[in-house]
């Protein structure tokens, strides 16, 4: 039956002063109601009345509202106020009462501290371009969100972070988090653990404040670029492991992609980003997340489809999905760009070889030689 539309004013909160009735708290606000927006959702609600302290405790959560006109049904935020549940993305997890879904983007935002960003690294323009100007002074932001982009100086086209776009655009620090994590099992409370990469320590540790509790444990670290593309990589890396999946490939193919991933990865970031430190690798976000993804990552369990099918990535996607999308084949189609444009694609052979099995132009005998012809056995 149909939600009736949620009344925000019985929280008491004042969109227009950024307070709660003259509380200086810091406010947070979770940009993204997919299936890692609610799973992060239901760690933030509950540090947040933890530590009242220093949070209020009332969290935001802008869901896109994504019913075509003349849709009568309740809007997935209002779903969630009243079932505490995200039915869509992430069934059968309780979302703490404290977090308030919102489909507004600007009132979920305009008074919020921080800015937890988990959408889609296509997205992110577009939200940048509404809440420009909107923002409480002082915020600052963290990226969840897993893609590269470029820019252009001198018609020289160069590397650049997600969060570098939310940076410029928004004209607030951003930092990341990153780590061997899945939404369900956050979501579940289940022990996990995460890499937060940050510019300024003291964003660091306030984000940890916000996010660290007994099952879901933070490192900080400033190797924002390194923890920031790991983050990315480790998707490309994944739909390699996903081919090999349904390709039928034996253990031990998986494992050398799992390693020569591992390496490309290092590779790309010393190449663009040569003043990140090796120790990175070794967190959460770098070898652990890694493995994850490459064994239950939602990127391996589209490209195993994919590439068992006939059928179109975009149908893959929406029958495994559901509405949302597999990270990995829009970054390899960026990072191959970024490759071939400073002739890099010979050196980087799964990544290349990912990007040209989604668009056809490779098969299973030539991701097999990117594999057995790789250029770290020379």
């Amino acid at each position: 039956m149909p939600c009736q539309s949620f009344d925000y004013s019985s929280i008491g909160f004042n969109n227009n002063s950024g307070e709660i009735y003259g509380d200086r708290r810091k406010k947070v606000a979770i940009v993204g109601g997919g299936n890692w927006g609610s799973a992060i959702a239901c760690v933030v609600g509950k540090t947040v009345k933890a530590q009242s302290d220093v949070f209020h405790p009332t969290v935001n959560m802008w869901c896109r509202d994504s019913r075509k006109r003349g849709d009568t049904s309740s809007s997935i935020a209002d779903i969630i106020n009243y079932t505490h549940e995200n039915p869509k993305y992430l069934p059968g997890r309780r979302i703490p009462e404290n977090v308030i879904a919102m489909s507004s983007l600007r009132d979920a935002c305009e008074s919020a501290h921080i800015l937890i960003l988990v959408v889609p690294h296509q997205g992110i323009p577009q939200i940048c371009s509404e809440l420009r100007g909107k923002l409480q002074e002082g915020a600052h932001a963290v990226s969840l969100t897993k893609g590269i982009s470029s820019t252009s100086e001198n018609d020289v086209v160069k590397m650049q972070l997600i969060s570098e776009d939310i940076e410029k655009a928004l004209g607030i620090e951003c930092s990341v988090l990153m780590g061997a994590n899945l939404a369900g099992e956050v979501a579940d409370g289940k022990f996990c653990e995460a890499t937060i990469g940050c510019k300024s320590l003291k964003n660091g540790e306030e984000l940890k404040m916000l996010f660290d509790t007994p099952n879901f444990r933070i490192r900080v670290t400033t190797d924002y670029e390194a923890v920031e593309l790991c983050g990315a990589l480790k998707n490309i890396v994944a739909c390699a492991a996903g081919f090999a999946d349904g390709l039928g490939w034996a253990y031990n193919v998986k494992s050398a992609i799992i390693r020569l991933g591992l390496l490309e990865t290092k590779k790309f970031v010393e190449h663009f980003y040569p003043s990140s430190v090796g120790h990175t690798y070794f967190e959460s976000c770098g070898v652990a997340d890694l493995i994850t993804t490459c064994y239950g990552g939602r990127n391996r369990k589209v490209a195993e489809a994919f590439i068992k099918s006939d059928k179109p990535l975009q149908v893959v996607e929406q029958e495994l999905l559901k509405g949302q999308s597999a990270q990995g084949p829009p970054t390899a189609q960026d990072v191959f760009e970024m490759l071939e444009i400073h002739k890099l694609t010979e050196k980087f052979p799964i990544f290349t070889s990912v990007h040209k099995v989604f668009v056809g132009e490779h098969g299973e005998t030539e991701l097999y030689d990117s594999l057995r012809n790789h250029p770290e056995y020379d």
